[in-house]
């Protein structure tokens, strides 16, 4: 597994420290994509939309978008990536030059983790979701990927009465601990989710994610894991998604702080999101682009340079027009910041006494087509108070 250094982001930059960092580092988008939402998903409420294509149709999808940007596919072991197909996803990555970031343990999905994976109670249960752990951070490994998502979708409950929820905790901490130790040198890429399938998810929001990484981190054992940890390095970092974090109505720019801050972001998924509503998936940008701009300015402030995945759900347009979208607006939106006033915003976060008003009114004027014509800021600023 290649393990990305993160330690940069948890550098702290203010005054003209920051405004040169802002000037300098440009957000590039590099983009990847869940190779589960090539094909239709089953849905409790309509038939398919679409017909389901196998893997080696999904990667002809994905060759075929490697030349507008997409350079890197996600997959779930085992039902996406697995003994019995490994040499086709090698010489898919041989032959296109598209890598595989991530080899994501399904710990949701199979009836045997009904009462949960990590957490479940029964240890015959919960040895298999730590051995299918294991196996995904080998295959990582093996692939040269960069991380492994873990999202925790079935370890959770509805009815909160008589839960012992610190046991459970503890045995989803501890699961993830003896599957790095078990495969020292990977790293995970935590992704919460603070509802859907269950009704609660364990380690549901974003400050939750990086408690779990300090639990996690202090159980390691092994010489390699402990050396990498002296070293500064995070193994227990975070992929938050955009949707699952307006689910929770998290602030996005707030809640990407916080991993930022301790060099913990190894990933990002991108999608767009009704604040609070199911999770949709819908095509970046779509919805609440505010928040999208806001989040990706707190990205170029840390320096994030990682890998922007698409987790979209596109029931109703082919995947690959839909994937187009999405890098689309990324771009577009990337562009709009890196060419902002960055010494105005500084100023104005920094002493915003002295600056009543200048963000708005200046992030007003950034947004508004160029054929639009607005007073000078001056103006706008000027008040008979004053």
């Amino acid at each position: 597994m290649k393990l990305t250094d993160l330690r940069h982001q948890a550098i702290l930059k203010t005054g003209s420290d920051l405004v040169d960092h802002l000037n300098s580092f440009e957000l590039a988008p590099k983009f990847s994509a869940g190779i589960w939402f090539f094909s239709p998903a089953n849905s409790r409420f309509h038939a398919k939309y679409k017909p389901d294509e196998s893997i080696e149709s999904r990667l002809e999808i994905a060759t075929s978008l490697k030349d507008y940007g997409l350079g890197a596919l996600e997959a779930h072991y085992p039902n996406e990536i697995n003994e019995s197909n490994l040499s086709l996803w090698q010489d898919f990555i041989r032959d296109t030059g598209i890598q595989l970031l991530t080899v994501i343990p399904l710990l949701f999905y199979d009836a045997q983790f009904e009462f949960g994976s990590l957490s479940n109670p029964d240890d015959t249960i919960r040895k298999k979701a730590v051995d299918r752990t294991v196996r995904s951070l080998q295959l990582g490994q093996q692939l040269g990927c960069e991380f492994s998502v873990i999202w925790p979708g079935i370890d959770g409950y509805e009815n909160p009465f008589g839960i012992h929820m610190a046991e459970m905790r503890r045995r989803f901490a501890e699961g993830l601990a003896e599957a790095l130790d078990a495969v020292p040198g990977s790293r995970i890429a935590f992704e919460p989710k603070p509802y859907e399938p269950r009704g609660r998810i364990l380690y549901s929001l974003t400050p939750e994610g990086v408690l779990l990484g300090h639990q996690v981190e202090a159980m390691l054992k092994h010489e390699t894991n402990c050396a990498l940890q002296r070293d500064g390095h995070k193994l227990v970092c975070m992929n938050p998604e955009i949707g699952h974090l307006l689910m929770g109505f998290e602030d996005l720019a707030y809640a990407l702080s916080w991993p930022l801050s301790e060099g913990r972001l190894a990933h990002t998924h991108w999608n767009s999101q009704p604040l609070g509503n199911y999770d949709q998936d819908l095509n970046v940008g779509l919805i609440s682009p505010e928040q999208m701009e806001a989040g990706l300015y707190t990205l170029k402030m840390h320096g994030y340079d990682g890998w922007y995945g698409l987790d979209i759900n596109p029931e109703r347009m082919p995947v690959d027009i839909a994937l187009k979208i999405s890098m689309d607006a990324l771009h577009a939106a990337c562009d709009r910041i890196n060419s902002l006033d960055h010494q105005l915003i500084v100023e104005a976060t920094e002493d915003p006494q002295k600056h009543r008003g200048l963000l708005e009114a200046y992030m007003i004027r950034a947004r508004a087509p160029h054929t639009t014509s607005l007073p000078p800021l001056r103006e706008t600023l000027t008040s008979v108070r004053s």
